[in-house]
């Protein structure tokens, strides 16, 4: 196991890698922008650089500068965390080249699938489901039109560099294409640096199911389930859940077996997870691949028991999994709900500002994964996410019961947060049923009914 580990991130994922290395023994060191300098993470880990100023392209996307920092401090080994530099073959080729432990699949397996149609046609290679769409990206409005004409409206345009929701758009003609395109295309390559766009049939309906993966260097690949994550706004998630409802033992196995044959069909190793989409009749289709720890990793770890960090810890040193397909087994629910800085009455408008008071929920079944404490300054320079309340409970009703107590008691000051909206998600009957799909959110937002109060946005919440 390493001794001293880099830690290339911020916020709440750099938090838990932090309180990882501190249960091994492994001194953390934590990377920070000028904007971050008082972030808890720094305040947390045995040592922190500074590696540049708040703009993430000079700072947490910033290679050189990253690498030069971890080989100054004597690291052995970079954590990417769960964005910016997370999935970018550049930085896994650059750590092995200077001697540093990527902890993530190696280069060659990031760039063989980095790029979501390359992914879409190795697992289509591998007998994987696919939805039909674009095998190479587009670059222009010509080529896109031509595509689109022959794949059928509605369309989906997804940028080929990266996910998280940017550049994502539906369309449903030919005139909403080609005022799309550019806009989809601008975003990419702003925030992947990469302008390429592929094309999918829109499909309506669909639930967002993911699958955990873990692989080592000597060919064992298991998975740790499945979590629905079709709570979604602008394509981003808001709550996920596992194990996912209303799903069939054989489409969960159908699930599963598509994961383990995906990542053996391009020797993947790490922690992985492989996204479909889920249609009314539970038949999946693959969506991508994310190479990296998720955001939604605590459901998985609560009803599994296993520790995704200290996995990925474990197969990046070089050390067998210490558990088998047979060892893994699974106990009641868990879901998380992402407490973001945002206002959902104003179409999710991001929020900044001081947190003049913090208090985190307790009590059993509860965990908060955050960065937040009393006195911190929200900046409009990273991503919206304040904290992550997670529930467990051993019944999906008893789950859901501590969710909304553990909002109800959670207290964030000073700034707007979509708690409210989280809470009244959780007593629809859409949720409650299991029914949700990913165009639930779009749905009540296309209906202007603002998500002010409890059952005041037009669907009845379960009586009771």
């Amino acid at each position: 196991m390493f001794s001293r580990l880099f830690i290339a991130n911020r916020g709440e994922i750099a938090v838990r890698v932090v309180r990882c290395c501190r249960e091994l023994s492994i001194e953390s060191i934590v990377a920070f922008s000028e904007a971050d300098r008082d972030s808890l993470a720094v305040k947390m880990a045995d040592h922190a650089v500074c590696i540049g100023p708040a703009v993430s392209s000079k700072s947490y996307l910033n290679i050189p500068n990253i690498v030069q920092a971890a080989l100054l401090t004597g690291a052995e080994a970079i954590h990417p965390g769960a964005g910016f530099l997370a999935e970018d073959p550049r930085l896994a080729e650059v750590c092995e080249r200077y001697g540093l432990v990527f902890i993530g699949p190696p280069g060659h397996v990031l760039r063989a699938v980095g790029e979501k149609t390359l992914a879409k046609q190795r697992m289509r290679a591998a007998g994987l489901p696919v939805i039909a769409g674009t095998d190479n990206p587009v670059r222009s409005v010509d080529q896109a039109l031509a595509a689109a004409k022959e794949i059928g409206y509605p369309i989906m345009l997804k940028p080929a560099g990266g996910g998280g929701g940017k550049g994502m758009r539906i369309v449903t003609d030919s005139d909403e294409l080609e005022r799309s395109f550019p806009l989809s295309q601008s975003e990419s390559l702003a925030s992947f640096n990469n302008d390429g766009i592929y094309l999918e049939r829109y499909q309506e309906g669909m639930r967002h199911v993911e699958v955990q993966v873990l692989a080592d260097h000597f060919g064992n690949v298991i998975t740790l389930g499945e979590r629905n994550c079709s709570v979604q706004r602008f394509h981003q998630k808001l709550i996920e859940e596992a194990p996912s409802p209303n799903l069939p033992e054989w489409a969960r196995q159908e699930l599963w077996e598509s994961a383990v044959r995906g990542a053996r069909a391009i020797d993947y190793i790490g922690a992985g997870t492989f996204e479909f989409l889920v249609d009314e009749e539970h038949h999946h289709y693959f969506l991508e691949i994310n190479k990296r720890i998720q955001v939604e990793h605590p459901v998985t770890e609560a009803i599994t028991g296993i520790d995704l960090v200290k996995a990925q810890l474990t197969v990046a040193a070089h050390e067998p999994l210490p558990w088998r397909q047979e060892d893994v087994t699974f106990h009641g629910h868990a879901i998380e709900c992402r407490v973001n800085a945002e206002d959902p009455t104003y179409n999710f408008q991001a929020q900044t500002g001081r947190v003049s008071e913090y208090l985190p929920p307790g009590g059993p079944g509860i965990r908060v994964d955050s960065h937040l404490y009393a006195g911190y300054v929200v900046s409009p320079y990273y991503d919206s996410l304040l904290s992550k309340v997670i529930a467990w409970g051993s019944t999906r009703t008893e789950m859901v019961a501590r969710a909304l107590r553990a909002l109800d008691e959670s207290i964030i000051g000073g700034i707007t947060t979509n708690r409210e909206f989280l809470r009244w998600i959780l007593t629809t009957r859409e949720f409650t049923n299991g029914t949700l799909t990913t165009q639930f959110v779009t749905t009540v937002l296309r209906d202007g009914l603002p998500p002010t109060s409890l059952g005041g946005i037009g669907m009845s919440p379960v009586e009771g």
